[in-house]
């Protein structure tokens, strides 16, 4: 606590585009993500801008007179950092960097540099090194520094070319580096992946910051770190978990989020891996953010695309004790009744609906309901059990008080 009031935090603004894919309402929920990003690595929001855009300005994203706008708010209040909600192109952040003369940040180098903060182990950090050169090699001409003395005319190009070609040779020679070594740690994870026999695996998936840490704390009883920020933890971590006298695999994995770099989810495969061969996935959300439908959605959207779409989930609605809803006088005929006026009672008749009875709503932090969701969680680890071992005389307790677990 007394290094988080210690703590220096960067000035810092942030900057989105109203266009067709994205209203002004959009922009705001994309603006208080980008907020909280900013402040998990270490920044202090000072301002927001945004704009209204028909056309894409492939020289600087934005207007020249937003620009100008920008440029003077930074000179004024000695901004460190602007930050763009959106990918920016190498030319634009070069062309960007020129006119306001101070660090142009995007949402994905944002995000790599949490990660970058984030990684513990040797793994994740050689994972996070290799999402960083991919996505800094095509950007070398306007972040090396020691090419600034380059000027061009008579005698300069042919050796500023030489020395770029240099750098970028360097960084493909540690980009196959890196792959190497994570190959080589991948196939160990393989290996000790199928030597964890055929335990019934669980995967804990889930929007960043939804409780995940929390929830496999609670459940194997294990320290796995957990904080109120966003990607409190990198690494995939596996218990193994028994309720009753039924053992089973339980991974936490990295949190997910809207946006999310593409680099980030090449390195981080093997992580995703982990999904993948897991028999039943336990979907966190943290149903008390505005936005929780949204994050569902990404979370899905990646799911998908890692093919995990049809896998047996449920959904787990967490943070029940921080939910709150807008309430509507009951003489008011005018207000129309939104999704933000649901109780919890009719969320989790909704949820229950939608997917067929598999969800279900607590408090990791509080231990609200805690016994329903031990015994939800048995029953679908059961079923799998008897499925995979239908003549073994596995005796099933009705009394599942107790969970005990033990590190992979």
């Amino acid at each position: 606590m007394i290094e988080e009031q210690e703590r220096e935090y960067e000035k810092a603004i942030l900057v989105g585009v109203i266009n067709q894919g994205q209203d002004q309402e959009k922009v705001d929920e994309y603006l208080d993500e980008l907020e909280f990003l900013t402040y998990t690595a270490g920044g202090e929001v000072m301002a927001r801008f945004t704009q209204k855009i028909s056309t894409i300005n492939p020289k600087t994203l934005i207007g020249s007179g937003k620009i100008e706008e920008i440029k003077a708010f930074v000179e004024a209040n000695d901004i460190g950092s602007v930050i763009f909600d959106d990918e920016l192109t190498p030319a634009q952040q070069n062309n960007i960097q020129k006119e306001l003369q101070c660090k142009i940040v995007d949402r994905t180098t944002l995000i790599l540099d949490i990660f970058a903060q984030r990684a513990q182990t040797s793994y994740a950090r050689t994972q996070v090194e290799l999402a960083q050169y991919e996505y800094l090699l095509p950007r070398l001409t306007g972040l090396w520094t020691h090419l600034e003395r380059q000027k061009g005319g008579i005698g300069m190009r042919g050796p500023g070319e030489t020395e770029i070609e240099t750098d970028r040779r360097i960084v493909r020679d540690r980009i196959a580096l890196l792959k190497k070594k994570l190959e080589k740690i991948d196939r160990q994870m393989e290996t000790q992946r199928g030597n964890r026999g055929a335990l019934v695996r669980v995967s804990l998936v889930g929007y960043t910051n939804v409780g995940k840490s929390t929830l496999m704390n609670v459940i194997s009883k294990s320290d796995v770190f957990a904080e109120n920020k966003l990607f409190a933890t990198l690494d995939t971590t596996v218990r193994k978990v028994v309720i009753g006298n039924l053992p089973f695999l339980l991974a936490d994995t990295v949190g997910f989020i809207r946006k999310l770099p593409t680099q980030l989810v090449e390195s981080f495969k093997s992580t995703l891996d982990e999904v993948r061969e897991s028999d039943l996935i336990l979907h966190v959300v943290d149903i008390s953010h505005k936005d929780f439908e949204d994050h569902i959605e990404a979370v899905n959207t990646i799911l998908s695309e890692i093919g995990c779409a049809d896998k047996q989930t449920l959904m787990v609605f967490n943070k029940i004790d921080q939910y709150q809803h807008q309430t509507i006088d009951e003489d008011d005929l005018v207000t129309e009744k939104t999704s933000a006026h649901f109780t919890l009672e009719e969320w989790e008749q909704t949820w229950m609906k939608r997917m067929n009875g598999e969800a279900i709503f607590i408090s990791a932090l509080n231990k609200e309901n805690l016994d329903d969701f031990r015994k939800k969680v048995y029953a679908e680890v059961r079923d799998i059990h008897v499925t995979r071992f239908p003549y073994n005389n596995f005796l099933y307790p009705e009394n599942l008080d107790q969970w005990s677990s033990e590190e992979e």
